[in-house]
């Protein structure tokens, strides 16, 4: 089955106990990417387009509870490992030994903990938006009850069905704010998804007066068609596992990743606003030992790859060159 792109076509695998659905273009080395919330693999439209031009067979999956990927119904189903597990199965479907692995948003701590239990299989690695932090002593969520934070949207997220309601009640409005106030166009100081001071996701949001440059409004009616058929319920159990993660990581705590690494962000995205992202990026000399480069894209925001695909593109292409063959 054809997607909505030239050249790239529809494939499903059973990965991981699930029926998994991604996006294919192009030969050559493998590399997978792993989009974020609240995305699908359509996120990664630009970078598989122009990387398969580059000579490598791009892979871009629903990731567990999205689009056309299953999404299974106990909430303890989607924990880092459940996650990490798909994409080593999906490699070894895909007939290959081994990919270079890129994630984004969510997919960033996915792509990121792949090459820290897997490096056999994930020989690089590239992050965007969130930071690599080394399996910690201290899980999120407690963490911001520490600071005295009880209003942070990870928090928000953690009863089941309240987010859904919200974002379900109309579901191309909810995206359409959430991919304006998180991208680097918006200019309101006092919103954003950090601290939800009106108590509600989308009361912190804006609507924008027309879409930014970066997203069609075929773009988000794609987007919408696919969450109007799934519901955001797979995607929000992602965050309903940060503590039972944490719980899991306990013979990873510290661990460095070694092999070749990349991060890239935007300079305007509010994850590097966040507690601890400074003190996490400050330690990338002892925690990504690997790094090849870290790069923030002036006046992006947090949909980099998105927002800046030809400079995204570019370091992407000039990270998977630099790789051994």
């Amino acid at each position: 089955m054809s997607a909505p792109l030239p050249g790239v076509t529809f494939k499903t695998a059973t990965v991981n106990n699930i029926h998994m659905r991604y996006a294919e273009i192009g030969s050559g080395p493998l590399v997978l990417f792993c989009h974020g919330w609240p995305e699908s693999w359509y996120s990664w439209r630009h970078q598989i387009m122009a990387l398969s031009a580059a000579g490598y067979r791009c892979v871009a999956p629903d990731m567990r509870g999205y689009g056309g990927t299953e999404a299974p119904e106990p909430i303890e189903h989607y924990t880092l490992h459940h996650l990490v597990g798909d994409m080593a199965e999906l490699v070894k479907a895909l007939g290959e030994s081994k990919a270079v692995i890129v994630g984004h948003d969510w997919g960033a701590p996915v792509a990121w903990h792949a090459a820290l239990w897997r490096p056999d299989l994930f020989p690089a690695v590239c992050a965007m938006s969130v930071p690599y932090a080394a399996p910690g002593y201290v899980d999120a969520l407690t963490a911001l009850e520490k600071l005295g934070i009880n209003d942070f949207y990870l928090q928000y997220f953690q009863k089941p069905g309240v987010a859904e309601a919200e974002l379900q009640a109309d579901i191309r409005s909810a995206l359409r704010r959430i991919y304006f106030t998180a991208g680097g166009d918006m200019d309101d100081k006092g919103k954003g998804f950090a601290r939800l001071t009106s108590g509600t996701l989308l009361a912190n949001t804006v609507d924008p007066p027309a879409l930014p440059a970066w997203l069609s409004e075929a773009d988000l009616d794609y987007y919408t068609r696919e969450f109007s058929r799934t519901g955001f319920r797979g995607g929000l159990n992602w965050y309903r596992n940060l503590r039972r993660n944490w719980e899991l990581g306990g013979p990873w705590r510290g661990q460095p990743i070694r092999q070749p690494s990349l991060f890239i962000a935007g300079s305007r995205d509010g994850v590097l606003r966040f507690p601890a992202s400074k003190a996490t990026m400050e330690a990338f000399p002892r925690t990504l030992p690997g790094l090849v480069g870290s790069h923030i894209i002036d006046g992006a925001g947090h949909w980099v790859q998105q927002e800046r695909p030809a400079e995204v593109n570019r370091l992407l292409v000039a990270f998977l060159k630099r790789l051994p063959a």
